[in-house]
């Protein structure tokens, strides 16, 4: 709806991040319990991030074509999308741990002497391609009223890009802050999609 409209002001007030095999469609349901859609559509729940959320990016390249009459550009070229999802995940475990690291498992050592309560996981060598799927969904209340808005972002195809350098300290939890990147998937498909239950859409 054009004009000003305080019920279309969007606060990522609680959000999740989740991860899946590469490919993997978001949910459609928007049951009462969130997780549940997720989960039951072959997603993993990453668990607590850091109080600053996420960062979207979208960059795109342009290249400047320049000509003898003009002293100003008579065209633009696309040369470069990059879209990603910046964050911090707070918990190590099975799932984040390989996530951050670029693949691989964490492995059982209950093989005696070893306590069962161990597990050894292994940097590779050189790095590998771990493509998979990354959704986020937030929710946030509508601006005088009481009802809930949710929007749900997939990439259905990317990688990790980037890490953060992890901070071991006796006064802060460490973190695993982590860049992920968009990937074509050809064929003119879709780089990412945002999927919202949101009735301001409604054509007005």
């Amino acid at each position: 709806m054009a004009g000003n409209n305080s019920a279309e002001i969007r606060v990522a007030g609680i959000g999740k991040l989740f991860v899946a095999d590469a490919g993997t469609a978001a949910p459609t349901a928007f049951g009462t319990d969130s997780t549940t859609d997720w989960t039951g559509a072959g997603w993993k729940d990453l668990g607590f991030t850091t109080g600053d959320g996420v960062t979207f990016s979208k960059k795109d390249k342009l290249e400047a074509i320049d000509s003898w009459q003009s002293v100003s550009p008579v065209h633009y070229i696309y040369s470069a999308r990059d879209l990603s999802l910046k964050f911090s995940l707070l918990q190590f475990n099975e799932l984040t741990m390989p996530f951050f690291m670029g693949g691989g498992d964490v492995k059982s050592e209950a093989v005696p002497p070893a306590a069962s309560d161990v597990y050894r996981y292994e940097i590779a060598e050189r790095p590998y391609a771990d493509v998979r799927a990354l959704g986020l969904e937030f929710t946030d209340v509508k601006a005088g009223s009481t009802d809930k808005v949710t929007y749900r972002f997939v990439i259905a195809r990317g990688q990790v890009t980037a890490t953060d350098d992890i901070k071991l300290a006796r006064k802060a939890a460490s973190q695993l802050g982590i860049t992920f990147t968009a990937m074509s998937k050809g064929d003119g498909k879709p780089l990412a999609t945002f999927l919202m239950k949101d009735s301001q859409y409604a054509a007005g």
